[in-house]
């Protein structure tokens, strides 16, 4: 990435109204379908300008991944480092998972889009931004198992439950199932859907 320009109070608000507009356009119509020119038109700005802070569209999309997962990562991590039971720091790890994404459900969207593009040649442009935070769950989680109740543990299918749960009920069922009227983002939603995951995890973790 390059080097970022010193950048005064309105290039800053700009920058991020940028970003903004390009998080919300790649994840409604995919890296390749997006273009600079419209996300100059949401933040009513000249295509050109866009080059000031940011030197092509893929420089863009990096940057608007690296703030998504490291915004999740920073959230995980601190729910996951606390000094609470093991059992009560995954629980706490799972809430900040689901209460990020339905607070900023263009990474889930984000993720399915880059997921099923995604090949042998044409590798996940999010594995870099997603490597550190599965670090973290394998040391935090997994590396600690004599804590856990005993059960056999299988960190992907574990994490694949619960993550695949909630990036299908933000990114999917709302255009799936329209005469349910669902609105995932909702408080309501939020809270419901986090209910369930965590019981899901306490039955795979056996505890009650």
């Amino acid at each position: 990435m390059a080097t970022e320009p010193i950048l005064g109070a309105r290039a800053v608000r700009t920058r991020a109204a940028i970003l903004d507009a390009a998080e919300a356009l790649f994840a409604e119509r995919g890296f390749d379908a997006a273009r600079l020119e419209d996300v100059a038109e949401r933040v009513g700005i000249r295509r050109a300008s866009i080059v000031y802070y940011f030197k092509d569209k893929r420089e863009l999309y990096d940057v608007v991944l690296e703030s998504v997962f490291s915004g999740l990562h920073d959230r995980v991590a601190a729910a996951l480092s606390g000094p609470e039971p093991l059992m009560d720091r995954i629980e706490a790890g799972v809430s900040a998972w689901i209460d990020y994404v339905g607070t900023r459900p263009s990474i889930a969207r984000l993720i399915l889009r880059e997921t099923a593009n995604a090949t042998p040649e044409h590798r996940s442009a999010v594995l870099k931004h997603t490597e550190p935070f599965f670090t973290l769950i394998e040391r935090e989680v997994f590396q600690r198992e004599d804590d856990l109740p005993t059960v056999e543990v299988d960190p992907v299918h574990i994490a694949s439950t619960i993550a695949g749960a909630t990036i299908f009920f933000f990114a999917a069922m709302p255009s799936l199932v329209p005469e349910l009227e669902i609105e995932p983002t909702s408080a309501a939603q939020i809270e419901t859907h986090k209910q369930q995951i965590l019981w899901i995890v306490r039955r795979l973790l056996e505890t009650g």
